[in-house]
């Protein structure tokens, strides 16, 4: 079991979320709408100075969707390459 972070700019959480659930089969996951922060580049306070802001998508998946969540935040950052798409992926430690 895998656990996946994905955060980004809010204009493109709909377009991520469909082509997972269109490649990953019964993709399911929590949605943090709306995310206020700092990134490297850029404030996300949803402010008159700072309009923007982010979202956080958690999903837990098997292992074996990894690979195919992987390319498509690849493909979704080649598409969008200044919305600030980060995935983080953490691995469950099997008990040795």
């Amino acid at each position: 079991m895998i656990r996946v972070e994905i955060i980004a700019n809010q204009s493109v959480h709909e377009e991520i979320i469909k082509n997972l659930e269109a490649v990953v089969p019964d993709f399911c996951y929590s949605l943090i709408p709306l995310v206020y922060g700092r990134g490297k580049s850029s404030y996300k306070l949803g402010s008159t100075t700072w309009p923007e802001t982010n979202f956080i998508l958690i999903a837990y998946c098997p292992e074996t969707a990894e690979t195919d969540i992987q390319t498509v935040i690849e493909y979704e950052k080649k598409k969008f390459p200044d919305e600030g798409i980060k995935i983080f992926v953490l691995h469950d430690k099997k008990p040795e």
